[in-house]
């Protein structure tokens, strides 16, 4: 069921045969000039392989950050839009522009200044563009410095978006499930499928940052715990995740937002850890077949585009892949990537690898 404007709304995991093995990265502590209070803000349980070794992956897992496979492809489109040629926005009395904004990942200065780019918030953070309509692709948390502050930073703005005619609305991101998941089963052993595994141990290993721990209050937990997954707007279907997985929870968009919101419900860690891991699951609408795996759910859940974040459009692009290009002046990202024969649009930047964060106005040509 959708959420309304204003509400609250609403991993990728490497083998382990033992907790011992979880090694945990160093925090960061890094604020922003909009902290919390004032105007703007994958899992894995350690391998027993060594670091970035992908051999003895179950297929039911997807490897994070360097093991993430490199795809250089030639039947895809990266665009960036040239805001003269892009749509005008509706007339004052129906709805207005449509805008979506790709994974943040905590990295909250980035976020404000690329909505202000976009003239949705003025230089104080608010809300300024009236009847315009916003929404979040998930992953407000984890690797980057201020996760929480972007969670209150989306929270303000959609009632602010609210209250001038428009909305900013969020959908689930699998960061979303690694946070609750470790906040509230911590070190409560899981059925992986692949060893012993935790939400603590996972949400640490993949970026999960102490500070956002520290901030988090039963309101966050609350208004992730309503997020939707699947929602359709003006003909695109807008999902977190590039994977089919969506299609088992549901046959149409509210079973699906209402068998995720049950499961959460239900605080059973073995059934969230599962959600987890479905939601990690990426690449689905590339190579062939990509294609045919977006038209299977565009067909269920209706729409003539989807719109993802997830994967990140520099591994898309086979723009990074080793260790060595953080050497480098990072990936190049101008716009959103076109691709699965114009059918999918990729919204994640690579903001956590020096990308770019990414906010757009749909619809999109291409």
């Amino acid at each position: 069921m959708t959420q309304g404007a204003g509400q609250g709304q609403g991993p990728e995991a490497e083998r382990t045969a033992t907790l011992r093995d979880f090694r945990v990265p160093a925090y960061v502590h890094e604020t922003g000039p909009y902290a919390q209070g004032t105007p703007p803000g994958e899992v894995t349980a350690a391998a027993t392989a060594p670091a970035g070794h992908p051999q003895g992956y179950s297929d039911e897992y997807t490897p994070t950050e360097r093991d993430l496979p490199v795809i250089t492809r030639s039947d895809t489109l990266q665009v960036a839009v040239d805001p003269a040629t892009a749509p005008a926005p509706e007339p004052a009395d129906g709805p207005g522009p449509l805008f979506v904004v790709g994974d943040v990942h905590g990295y909250l200065d980035q976020l404000v200044a690329a909505l202000q780019e976009k003239g949705l918030i003025d230089a104080q953070g608010r809300w300024s563009a009236g009847t315009a309509r916003l929404w979040f692709l998930g992953d407000f948390t984890d690797r980057g410095p201020d996760g929480i502050g972007v969670i209150d930073l989306v929270m303000r703005l959609s009632a602010e978006a609210a209250a001038a005619g428009g909305y900013c609305k969020a959908l689930m991101g699998n960061h979303e499930l690694l946070l609750l998941g470790a906040k509230r089963f911590g070190d409560t052993p899981v059925s992986s499928g692949a060893g012993t595994a935790t939400f603590q141990a996972a949400w640490l290993l993949n970026g999960g940052q102490k500070t956002d721990m520290d901030r988090l209050q039963d309101h966050h937990l609350q208004w992730m715990a309503r997020l939707d997954a699947v929602e359709e707007v003006d003909g695109h279907l807008l999902v977190h995740s590039d994977t089919t997985a969506y299609l088992d929870y549901g046959d149409s968009i509210e079973a699906v937002n209402d068998t995720i919101r049950e499961t959460l419900t239900r605080n059973d860690a073995d059934e969230v850890w599962d959600l987890f891991r479905k939601f990690t699951k990426r690449f689905s609408f590339r190579d062939e077949g990509g294609a045919d795996a977006v038209r299977s759910l565009l067909d269920t859940y209706g729409g003539s585009r989807i719109v993802h974040g997830h994967s990140p459009i520099p591994y898309l692009l086979g723009e990074v892949g080793s260790e060595d290009d953080e050497d480098g002046p990072g990936p190049v990202v101008e716009g959103p990537h076109i691709y699965a024969d114009g059918l999918a649009i990729a919204m994640d930047g690579g903001v956590t690898m020096a990308g770019k964060l990414l906010v757009q106005q749909l619809p999109l040509a291409g």
